[in-house]
């Protein structure tokens, strides 16, 4: 797709108070009237590839003698051999038990010892469960079957006496379907490199849960463990994604520190480590696939092969540490006033109880990033209320997981209450929300913003990849000061996604009252070509609603009354003109904290639209 020109931004707000019903787009300079701006960042291209700069990392400093023992280590010199006695071979045991710091599930866990995995609120039975992968699982579950993440639930709601004998059960079913690892990683789910490298971690940090019981069964698992070590050894750089490679490099470490003549390997894994991390983020600490689900991810494995190192009394890799440092920060820019997590790239509203645990396990003390450039999301904390707004293309395909069309959507909470929100939980598909759902939950209609012809403003491909579409954003973020006091943040941002199809670039400006009692926008439609091309177009801006909104239309047709449980009330009008300004209703749903479908409500704003551009404004404001 050719790249489309960006249109410059309209003049910044200034001089006429927000209560004004001019358009945002057509209000004075600021500066004007006495305004002037106390915040200044200057528009910006956002493209991927280019502002989503790589972190370089270099690998911990070694003596001449490490470097030698790692370089032959990857040769394929066995570790035994460069560890002790040559031809002495070390006995299979593992040298340490693991804290584990970061609680799982007890729902779960109970669930796994009544006989159910639960996912996303699904139940399945483990009698049922294909453990060999050739009778295909949903992708939720069967990253939890293979990844032997469900062992960190188990540990969650029982006592060891009473979780091993269920773990033991599980991993010997497990075993029985996997005999050993195949030539090459594909041989389906049980064998891709991301999975692997958290089963590994998982055998090694919860091994009191499955090697307590008979010997037999704990010399087949530890004989098992070594063998996915030496897969993991062999395979780890080819991986699914930049993800699986750290998973992979985790599992890796965990065993060279664990199991015995694992030093080659260690200084071999964390080589690895510290490369697969500098090319999994950006310079602000954002992970490339903007996926604020991969961003816990991320911390989780760190964290976990944190737990390792003290487990063996050693200290992590320094550039590790720093990269969950990195990594906290972009992440609390998408929290919420509840605490939870706002619903971006394929992830659902994350629950504030999840998050609370990894930022403890984390060890970090931080503050949420305001202005997330590069990983593409913006922040605005105005008094109670939080906008977040995503306005960066999506993940590169290469990047992408549950890759979604949702540029220039956003959300916005006032106190522990969402009221605008996106469907969010694409990533969930195959829980209580249905598989044929994910491609739908990841178009633009499933997002607070506008969309036209029906069109994505990206193309969504199956298998979570992106296709072409938006290749470029501008964004231009200023804070302006009013005579009266009064100050808000306006964020201007474009993108190119309908320029090729449709000749018209998509323009959003939202500008956000300090006390966090109005936010307005405004969606431009502007011609992206020299020439403009004749005819209608339908147009639809949705705004989907938070579980908790109850919603009911004006006798004018032209706004909304929104209540919250707390009593609040808000009301929501369209500032267009007579023919582009009605409001409906429509049903909507909303993916929670644990991954479940809730039915909603979203208001649509939509109608036909001249393909010479056109301009549709509306108002959100707290009445009480």
């Amino acid at each position: 797709m050719e790249e489309a020109a960006i249109v410059p931004g309209p003049a910044s707000l200034g001089g006429h108070g927000f209560d004004a019903p001019a358009s945002l787009g057509a209000t004075s300079h600021a500066g004007q009237n006495g305004a002037h701006p106390a915040e200044v960042i200057e528009p910006g291209h956002i493209e991927p590839g280019r502002a989503l700069a790589l972190i370089d990392f270099s690998p911990p400093q070694l003596a001449m003698g490490e470097k030698l023992i790692r370089m032959a280590y990857r040769m394929g010199v066995p570790g035994s051999m460069l560890s002790g006695p040559v031809g002495k071979k070390g006995r299979n045991r593992l040298l340490a038990t693991v804290d584990n710091t970061l609680p799982g599930n007890r729902a779960a866990g109970t669930a796994i010892r009544a006989g159910h995995f639960l996912v996303h609120g699904a139940k399945t039975p483990i009698a049922q469960v294909d453990f060999s992968g050739a009778q295909r699982m949903t992708p939720p579950l069967e990253k939890v079957v293979h990844s032997f993440s469900w062992l960190s639930d188990l540990e969650a709601c029982a006592a060891r006496e009473q979780g091993a004998p269920v773990a033991e059960r599980v991993l010997t079913a497990w075993l029985q379907a996997n005999s050993a690892p195949p030539s090459k990683p594909g041989k389906g789910p049980a064998w891709n490199v991301g999975n692997t490298g958290m089963r590994l971690a998982n055998w090694l940090a919860h091994a009191p849960l499955i090697l307590s019981g008979e010997k037999s069964l704990r010399l087949r698992t530890l004989a098992h463990v070594s063998a996915t070590a030496r897969w993991l050894d062999r395979h780890v750089t080819h991986a699914e994604d930049g993800l699986a490679e750290v998973a992979g490099w985790v599992g890796i470490i965990a065993a060279g520190l664990l199991l015995p003549d694992g030093r080659p390997r260690r200084l071999y894994g964390e080589a690895g480590l510290i490369k697969a991390l500098g090319e999994l983020m950006g310079d602000d600490g954002g992970v490339l696939s903007r996926s604020p689900l991969a961003q816990m991810e991320a911390i989780a494995l760190l964290v976990r092969l944190r737990n390792c190192y003290h487990a063996t009394r050693r200290d992590a890799p320094p550039a590790a540490e720093r990269v969950v440092e990195l990594l906290l920060p972009p992440l609390l820019a998408l929290a919420h006033g509840d605490g939870g997590l706002g619903s971006w790239q394929g992830g659902w509203a994350v629950s504030a109880q999840d998050l609370d645990a990894l930022v403890r396990a984390s060890g970090v003390r931080t503050r949420p990033l305001r202005d997330v450039r590069q990983w593409g999301y913006q922040r605005v904390v105005a008094h109670k209320s939080i906008l977040q707004f995503d306005a960066a293309p999506p993940p590169m395909p290469r990047h992408a997981r549950f890759g979604c069309a949702s540029t220039l959507a956003f959300e916005f909470s006032h106190g522990v209450h969402r009221i605008v929100v996106n469907c969010g939980g694409a990533a969930s598909g195959g829980g209580l929300v249905p598989v044929r759902l994910e491609q739908g939950l990841r178009a633009t209609a499933a997002h607070s913003t506008l969309t036209l012809d029906d069109a994505n403003s990206t193309a969504v491909l199956i298998g979570g990849a992106i296709g072409s579409g938006v290749t470029e954003v501008t964004l231009d973020r200023k804070t302006l000061q009013q005579e009266n006091a009064l100050a808000a943040t306006r964020l201007d941002a474009s993108h190119n996604g309908y320029a090729a199809r449709y000749g018209l670039s998509h323009q959003r400006i939202l500008l956000l009252r300090d006390d966090g009692t109005e936010l307005r926008g405004e969606d431009l439609l502007l011609p992206s070509g020299r020439k403009g091309k004749r005819g209608m177009i339908g147009f639809a801006i949705r705004f989907h609603l938070g579980p908790e909104v109850e919603v009911n239309l004006t006798a004018d047709g032209r706004g909304a009354a929104l209540s919250l449980p707390d009593g609040g009330y808000w009301q929501f009008r369209s500032t267009s003109g007579e023919e582009a300004g009605q409001v409906t209703v429509e049903d909507s749903l909303w993916v929670d904290g644990q991954g479940r479908p809730q039915a909603t409500q979203q208001l649509v704003i939509q109608g036909m639209v001249s393909r010479g551009g056109g301009t549709f404004g509306w108002l959100l404001k707290k009445m009480n």
